[in-house]
């Protein structure tokens, strides 16, 4: 179900300790016009670099999201993101004193507070969005990770099943539906986590510095977190899902579905929305073919011939002004099979030519400066005729300009039948007036 974009209605400021950086940093969240995105803007480097995310580089670099545009990197982003999902906030400036978003408490709640205090404006334009219509799948050979993605008709629900495969931390499963409320309620508060036995391990790979018995649940060998209470009994695979929903704002788009994850981190999240992304432009590709077609009512719009000399049944491809391709049923119904070779019924070449230029003519004529013309020939050159075609043949026809000026055109075309060449030509049009 479409929306409008969201920004947030006042500021709100943030700061403290980047968990595995261990820098002090202040955030400064601000709103933002319509159709901005989500900015980052690094106060703390040279002419204050930007890092968009609708054009930023997302990594994995173990245990967190980073996002980055040219030498300008933020990390661990995605607790705050997990907010902007569950509130459907759009557009906002996010200015950052240094490289990674503070940790808080561990969890997402403090960031789900600010936005929420800063309040929430409903904005002109309409928010992006994905229906999936078939599943997408995300797996690696040799490891026990699954994430599904399936259709659902409407909104979000994730199902995850955590197996950290320790008998400290035991196989945990939740389901929900994402709204603001259950997102507050049920995963907001969930802490980020790590073994007592992995945390000298982080270390000594660079991360972790900030991390505290205060921000961090570490886990001890009987299962229980060290200096502190678990808010939930699974509050372990909650925070799995406060990563999910944070890596899937990555997207760029509300996305409705069904989220079946086995065992996901963030290197499984961030594939699953780059295939979520590859079905949305495949699926923005089609629809751009799709209206840009014409079928023979608007053909015969732009062309003044009619039958039986309209060698066009529809055109179903247009990009802009400089390719079109079309289509012709051949049919033994076609007059000139009646006495072309009425024993051996073959279109004649000079048909298939002829079509390929009323092909050449729709691309020619649907320009403005074009209206009220006529796509006259002026010259065939280079043509070839490859092979015959017969009743029960489609031929698919491209044009493609190749020098278009205010009173002539020229255009190289092929013809095909089931991917086969059967005739190209190089022509030359004048247009000239109809009147």
């Amino acid at each position: 179900m479409s929306r409008k974009q969201r920004t947030i209605t006042g500021t709100a400021t943030l700061s403290g300790i980047g968990l595995h950086t261990g820098q002090e940093v202040r955030v400064d969240l601000k709103p933002a016009e319509v159709g901005s995105g989500l900015v980052f803007v690094r106060t703390d480097l040279p002419e204050h670099p930007e890092v968009p995310l609708n054009i930023a580089r997302v990594e994995n670099q173990g245990r967190r999201t980073t996002i980055s545009a040219g030498d300008a990197e933020v990390h661990t982003v995605e607790h705050f993101l997990a907010c902007l999902t569950a509130l459907g906030i759009d557009n906002v400036r996010v200015e950052i004193s240094g490289s990674e978003m503070p940790g808080m408490d561990g969890s997402a709640l403090p960031w789900f507070t600010a936005l929420k205090e800063a309040g929430i404006t409903e904005q002109g334009e309409d928010r992006e969005a994905l229906a999936l219509q078939s599943e997408v799948v995300v797996d690696f050979p040799g490891e026990q990770v699954s994430l599904v993605a399936l259709p659902r008709d409407e909104g979000l629900s994730i199902d995850y099943t955590l197996d950290y495969q320790n008998p400290a931390i035991p196989v945990q499963r939740l389901s929900l539906t994402l709204t603001p409320e259950t997102f507050e309620r049920e995963i907001a508060p969930a802490r980020t986590f790590c073994l007592s036995s992995e945390a000298k391990a982080l270390r000594d790979a660079g991360l972790g510095k900030g991390a505290t018995t205060l921000n961090t649940l570490v886990v001890g060998e009987d299962g229980r977190p060290l200096e502190t209470e678990l808010r939930f009994p699974d509050e372990y695979v909650r925070h799995k899902v406060l990563d999910l929903l944070g890596d899937l704002y990555l997207l760029g788009l509300d996305l409705s579905g069904r989220i079946l994850a086995i065992r996901s981190g963030h290197r499984a999240n961030v594939a699953l929305v780059q295939k979520l992304r590859e079905v949305h432009e495949e699926r923005l590709r089609q629809r751009r073919l799709r209206e840009q077609t014409l079928d023979i009512r608007e053909v015969m719009r732009i062309l003044p011939h009619r039958y039986p000399f309209l060698l066009v049944d529809r055109v179903i491809e247009l990009d802009g002004f400089k390719r079109a391709v079309g289509i012709k049923n051949v049919s033994i119904n076609e007059p000139f099979f009646q006495g072309h070779w009425p024993g051996q019924p073959v279109m004649p070449g000079v048909l298939i030519v002829e079509a390929m230029a009323q092909l050449s003519g729709v691309l020619l004529l649907r320009k403005l400066e074009h209206t009220g013309k006529l796509a006259v020939l002026l010259s065939i050159d280079k043509v070839k005729l490859r092979r015959a075609v017969v009743p029960g043949d489609q031929l698919r026809i491209t044009s493609v300009a190749e020098n278009v000026k205010p009173r002539t055109g020229r255009v190289l075309c092929k013809a095909t039948v089931e991917g086969k060449l059967a005739a190209q030509a190089r022509i030359k049009f004048m247009l000239v007036d109809a009147n």
